[in-house]
């Protein structure tokens, strides 16, 4: 099983990007060469069953996905990483550190991410994903592929009901989503649904960004991005003020600037709260 890795080389620390679901490394352009200009090596990759990476039927689950970000440091040699999760993606950022610790990592970025835990439940009752819309997502998928994405992509890039991005940014998104194998997208949506990182976040002790819009229609700021930044404690939470879910496309400036920011100076405030 090889992952399509997108490596721009050179000499700076790496920044490893972690794509969202079910998008590929590709939804990272409006980030990739302002992180070159900046002057580091961007490794970005599209995760097992999406984009061009090989289509298994099985290996869905976070500690499988994490352990394929594991192997991919490892074999580039990579040290003092900076490991940016968006969506799904901050799921293995949190969970590659539950299973290999922070020996190989500078800092990590968390953006519009799904941890600290989705699933509403007796012990987890702010989660903000209910049993009822995660069976409908599921039997939506799975009954109609071509709609659900139509309406996920809306979704995805709209705040209250207004699209955010143009027309053909979220056309570029939709054939992204068609990328993706039907097992990678149904095992990957039941992973991002279900899986809990609250002990995985209590073991993170770098400089820890925590990025998200506060119109996020899909994964809502109150009940991840903010409680992500209370687990964490030396966290940093910046707020980009009415931004939907990609964020990263809807406000490619000044998710950039946030995250640049807390790289050159990652013990400082990076906006007021």
């Amino acid at each position: 099983m090889e992952l399509f890795v997108n490596d721009t080389g050179g000499t700076g620390d790496p920044i490893v990007l972690i794509h969202g679901w079910p998008l590929s490394s590709d939804a990272w352009e409006p980030q990739i060469p302002a992180l070159v200009d900046a002057g580091y090596r961007v490794i970005a990759y599209d995760r097992r069953g999406f984009g061009k990476s090989d289509k298994p039927g099985e290996g869905f689950d976070y500690d499988t996905l994490a352990h394929d970000l594991h192997e991919l440091i490892e074999n580039r040699g990579l040290s003092k990483v900076t490991l940016v999760g968006f969506s799904m993606g901050g799921g293995e950022v949190a969970r590659y550190i539950g299973r290999f610790g922070e020996d190989k990592l500078r800092a990590v970025v968390f953006a519009s991410a799904v941890p600290p835990f989705l699933m509403k439940s007796a012990s987890n009752p702010d989660g903000p994903l209910d049993q009822a819309t995660a069976n409908e997502f599921e039997k939506n998928l799975t009954d109609d592929r071509d709609s659900f994405f139509e309406g996920f992509t809306k979704d995805f890039f709209s705040a209250d009901g207004e699209l955010k991005v143009s027309e053909d940014a979220r056309q570029k998104a939709l054939s992204l989503c068609h990328q993706s194998s039907q097992e990678a997208a149904l095992g990957c949506m039941k992973a991002w649904a279900t899986t809990d990182f609250r002990d995985d976040l209590g073991q993170i002790s770098v400089p820890t960004l925590v990025l998200h819009g506060t119109a996020d229609g899909i994964v809502p700021i109150e009940g991840s991005g903010e409680r992500t930044h209370e687990m964490v404690k030396q966290s940093i939470l910046h707020r980009i003020e009415g931004a939907p879910h990609g964020c990263n496309t809807s406000h490619p400036l000044e998710f950039n600037k946030a995250i640049l920011d807390f790289l050159m100076a990652p013990a400082r405030s990076v906006s007021a709260e």
